[in-house]
């Protein structure tokens, strides 16, 4: 029996209850719920199995799957999620380069790296106090990256 989650087949299933497990009954309603007559697999008239069809509701534009794309794509490595993290939380929200190398046991070369991505993305500020740059998160992007995951 191949069972149907959504529009994808998500796998070929066998109900085969073990014999005096308390499963037992379950399987078999189950099994019997989900079978047509014939024992296969779910089948319109005519053969054609069921699906979910594609939705117009709740989708988003090309346009707008790029921009959540770039922002995730900035966002998916664990430095840089470290990196927010220990911004996020510093006491000014706000942290210099140099004490985030320190706290992520990188150099500073590959931690200003990491924060030119996420400044490019949008997702941090940057403001250069003398000899280092100083760090701050922009709260609309958060909120942006939340939204998508909503």
């Amino acid at each position: 029996m191949i069972v149907y989650i959504g529009c994808m087949p998500t796998a070929s299933l066998s109900l085969t209850p073990v014999a005096g497990s308390v499963a037992e009954p379950l399987v078999g309603s189950v099994a019997g719920a989900l079978a047509d007559s014939d024992g296969g697999s779910f089948a319109l008239p005519g053969g054609a199995v069921a699906c979910c069809g594609p939705s117009a509701t709740g989708t988003i534009s090309e346009e707008q799957a790029e921009a959540a794309a770039a922002l995730l794509k900035a966002v998916a490595d664990p430095t840089r999620l470290r990196l927010l993290s220990l911004i996020r939380n510093s006491a000014a929200c706000e942290a210099c380069v140099c004490d985030l190398a320190e706290a992520v046991s990188l150099s500073q070369p590959t931690v200003s790296h990491h924060l030119r991505k996420l400044v490019a993305a949008g997702i941090l500020e940057r403001e250069a106090r003398g000899t280092w740059a100083w760090y701050r998160i922009i709260p609309d992007q958060l909120e942006s990256i939340a939204a998508i995951l909503r």
